[in-house]
């Protein structure tokens, strides 16, 4: 057997939220009772072979007490059956408050369409959640989207950008980030800038959220592509989300179908190279399709349902609801590798609970022998360890944190300064090309616009 177990893995992602060191030591939990049940190694759970759709004729009275003897039997197996398999599951955290309003949230997001949901209401349904339903976040949410959707909107009208023209959308968003926004020379929004303080949301975990950037035009990697993405839902411009280790990005075509890096974190475009170059993608990672892919609405779901996941679990802590939640989001992106992370150390964690129950210390090599005493913490470890050279071999890479940080400044020298200066360079040639060669045609009968989107949440979600 690995002994990978004893060291237990701590993966951090960065911009996607701090994953909290797990305990040194087994967490103490409750036993549950299993007074009067003899377990046995070959067998996990009692069972009865009575079968209640077995016909009985000509009950007689001793036949009949017989039979409800049976069923009484069956009844308690059951019971102790039941309460001894809480021995190998994560202590519940559902009486904790605040925890209904992640259900709830996983309920509603469990109702989005996977290919035609709005990004919007997926960000807001995490966000609100760890807001504990707060009815004043909700307006302010929807306030903030749609001031911000209105500057855009203004930008593009004052350009006499036609609606087909994705380029100067998006670059319309772009400029919302790294540009001061005026309206007849009064600046109405600031450049967004990065959040150097606690940008793993480790001691605020708050400091991931889209809420966050817009209340206090600051952000990060994770919350900056979000609101790029809203954006560009909100204006009918085509963008993408990429992930890269402990990063995410924007991309999207421009008029040659080339496609672009867009680096919000410094208000640059970035070439391929430069994610490359962090030293920390293998090829592994990249067959893999764990990085440097454009993410589809489904897999950004499952990006969502990781968020929610990674809310409480810094809120609250491992239960099975966080392992339900995980699951979903593997279901819909078996590729997500921080979705495989979490899902790693929840399992430990679980591991180490019902170790502590049993009075075993996993960390101790001789006491984690007696696992074998019992078939579901065997089968626990096993699974642990598989999941342990799924990773191994998937090409996933700990990237540490100064060497985080390190790559991200770099994205600053003056090599890539110049090559983010001839992509724009590039993108204002082409557009010039093709606004002169689209002056030439005729104009052709443009149908009746549809009204600009409004982003209103649902009632369904409030």
């Amino acid at each position: 057997m690995k002994q990978a177990i004893l060291y237990l893995i701590v993966f951090s992602s960065f911009c996607f939220g701090q994953i909290p060191k797990l305990p040194e030591t087994p967490q103490q939990a409750t036993l549950y009772s299993t007074k009067g049940t003899q377990y046995k190694s070959e067998v996990i759970f009692p069972k009865s072979n009575y079968s209640a759709e077995k016909p009985y004729k000509n009950v007689s009275p001793k036949s009949d007490e017989e039979h409800i003897n049976r069923e009484v039997e069956r009844q308690i197996a059951e019971i102790r059956s039941e309460s001894f398999s809480r021995n190998f599951m994560l202590s519940p955290l559902s009486d904790r408050k605040g925890t209904g309003a992640y259900y709830d949230a996983y309920e509603n997001l469990s109702k989005l369409d996977p290919e035609s949901y709005s990004i919007a209401d997926a960000v807001f349904l995490v966000e609100n959640a760890y807001n504990n339903n707060d009815k004043k976040f909700q307006s302010t949410y929807q306030g903030q989207i749609q001031k911000a959707t209105n500057i855009v909107r203004k930008e593009i009208k004052a350009r006499g950008i036609e609606d087909s023209d994705n380029v100067s959308k998006n670059l319309s968003i772009f400029k919302y980030f790294a540009e001061d926004s005026k309206v007849n020379g009064k600046v109405v929004h600031k450049a967004i800038k990065y959040d150097f303080d606690d940008y793993m949301g480790a001691k605020d975990y708050s400091k991931m959220f889209v809420s966050k950037l817009m209340k206090t035009n600051t952000g990060q990697c994770h919350s900056m592509p979000l609101l790029y993405l809203i954006l560009a839902e909100q204006i009918g411009a085509e963008a993408y989300l990429v992930m890269s280790p402990n990063h995410s990005y924007i991309r999207f075509k421009d008029a040659d179908g080339e496609m672009l890096s867009v680096e919000l974190t410094n208000g640059m475009f970035s070439a391929n190279s430069f994610v490359l170059n962090s030293g920390y993608i293998k090829a592994e990672a990249l067959k893999n399709k764990l990085y440097m892919q454009n993410l589809n609405k489904r897999e950004i779901l499952s990006q969502t349902y990781v968020d929610l996941a990674s809310g409480y679990i810094h809120k609250y802590g491992y239960d099975e609801f966080v392992s339900k939640v995980l699951d979903k989001a593997l279901a819909l992106n078996p590729n997500n590798i921080n979705a495989t992370l979490w899902k790693s150390n929840t399992d430990q964690v679980r591991f180490m609970q019902a170790c502590s129950r049993f009075g075993i210390d996993p960390e101790n090599k001789e006491q984690l022998q007696y696992i074998r005493n019992y078939p579901p913490l065997e089968d626990q470890f096993r699974q642990i360890n598989i999941g342990f050279d799924y990773i191994d071999q998937s090409g996933f890479t700990q990237m540490p944190l100064d060497q985080y940080e390190k790559w991200l400044g770099s994205l600053k020298s003056t090599e890539n300064k110049q090559k983010s200066d001839e992509i724009a360079e590039k993108i204002k040639i082409l557009n010039a090309q093709k606004q002169k060669e689209a002056n030439k045609k005729p104009k052709p009968i443009i149908p009746k616009k549809e009204s600009p989107k409004i982003y209103m949440i649902p009632k369904e979600f409030l």
